[in-house]
């Protein structure tokens, strides 16, 4: 598996390995997604025990599909090498694509990341992510109940998993993962994994960044009356996907890979001046938001209705007040005294947790700025083209400061695969023996 797949690819393959083990694998339909899209399910194997996977939850994050196939394969043959691949002992319910309808806004994504050097802007170019009370994991928390996010609930009524996988992938940094409970033992395979592909294991992480971390990168969430839950999210996770297997005893495991590594993302030495680099790191990204925002606002009375325009609600929801968010959801480190910069407790203040920062703040002004340029490709105003060249020359020029400041190294397709793979395995491993 040399590139990623389309949802298209990954229906075809999975529909091949039914046709060839009609015995052992089966498809069937979970749900039907708000542009009336099936959400598919290929189940493998005949165990009493379940295991879900989820790919693609977040449509810009391609190497699920290529992983779920990998882990259908692998299931499918009967490799009795692990107990957790015992189609006889545990059946692997994959989802397919949650997200199908955000995945056809992002169809081009496969394609501009198919090449060998391809550049960090053709990926957010063609890349979108929907606000966050359309991600279907993520929309209960919202408030919202999406037919993908209740397909994806059904499941888990159904099946009781013991473990849910929900495979994302992650633009820069290092691998982690992040879980609803603890898995003892999944550590050491998970650095296993990492290691045999070459990847670094992130040290410090915005998306957990004030998580439980009892290894290096293993995440686990704190518990209800935690006032620290989320970096910048709802304090609601419970309603999430992500916590709906706990009511049968289950545990959820989100593993991320990097389409790119920074060598940073281990560095477990002390930042020299940590306050200083996150308040440059909060201007960024709030100098980086008022320069797309400002774009944005010259635009608005061409561009498509939000309700017409998944790409302008997304535009809508960060010029509203989203970049000011991010920036203050490390406010807390900031005023930490400066002996924590020393200890091994305090990730955030590290070399590596610094940088997983830089990547958040790097990250969200180009993302809006991917998407402004795609509705003014498509705009037949007259300020249009104006607007475009503008832009397009901020959107250059950070994605060459974004390579060169963290030194960039494309992680081949296979290998993200083959490290997804390896750590959700280990993960089905952990969460059968508890």
């Amino acid at each position: 598996m040399h590139r990623y797949l389309t949802v298209a690819d990954v229906t075809e393959s999975a529909r091949r390995l039914v046709s060839r083990l009609p015995g052992t694998c089966r498809l069937r339909p979970i749900g039907t997604s708000r542009a009336g899209r099936p959400i598919l399910m290929l189940s493998v194997g005949h165990g009493p025990s379940h295991v879900l996977v989820v790919a693609r939850p977040h449509s810009d994050e391609p190497v699920g599909g290529a992983t779920a196939l990998a882990l259908a394969e692998r299931v499918a043959v009967g490799d009795r090498c692990s107990a957790a691949t015992d189609p006889d002992a545990v059946t692997w319910d994959i989802v397919l694509c949650l997200d199908p309808d955000g995945a056809a806004l992002s169809e081009g994504l496969e394609a501009a990341t198919a090449e060998p050097g391809h550049a960090l802007d053709r990926y957010y170019r063609a890349a979108f992510r929907p606000v966050a009370a359309e991600q279907p994991e993520w929309a209960p928390i919202e408030g919202r109940r999406l037919p993908e996010s209740r397909a994806l609930f059904d499941a888990i009524d159904e099946l009781r998993p013991v473990l849910q996988c929900s495979l994302h992938s992650v633009d820069v940094g290092g691998t982690w993962v992040q879980l609803t409970r603890d898995l003892p033992g999944l550590a050491a395979p998970f650095r296993a994994s990492a290691a045999t592909v070459g990847v670094p294991v992130q040290h410090g992480t915005y998306d957990a960044l004030y998580w439980e971390n009892p290894a290096p990168g293993i995440h686990v969430l704190p518990p209800p009356d935690s006032t620290a839950r989320l970096a910048a999210g709802s304090e609601n996770i419970g309603l999430s996907t992500w916590c709906a297997p706990q009511r049968y005893g289950g545990v959820t495991a989100i593993v991320e890979v990097p389409l790119w590594a920074t060598a940073t993302a281990d560095d477990l030495s002390p930042h020299p001046d940590p306050a200083d680099a996150l308040r440059e790191l909060s201007g960024l990204v709030r100098e980086g938001g008022r320069q797309v925002t400002a774009v944005f606002e010259k635009a608005r009375g061409f561009l498509p209705p939000a309700g017409d325009s998944p790409p302008r609600r997304v535009l809508e929801w960060m010029a509203d007040g989203l970049y000011d968010l991010v920036a203050d959801s490390w406010e807390p480190l900031v005023r930490q005294p400066a002996e924590a910069a020393r200890t091994e407790t305090s990730p955030g203040l590290t070399t590596a947790g610094i940088s997983a920062l830089e990547v958040v703040a790097r990250r969200q002004p180009l993302r809006a700025a991917g998407l402004l340029l795609r509705l003014l490709r498509a705009a037949d105003a007259p300020a249009a083209a104006g607007l475009r060249h503008e832009l397009d020359e901020l959107f250059t020029t950070w994605c060459t400061e974004f390579e060169k400041s963290l030194r960039l190294r494309w992680v081949p397709v296979p290998d993200q695969v083959e490290l997804q793979t390896g750590t959700v395995v280990a993960a089905a491993e952990c969460a059968l023996k508890l």
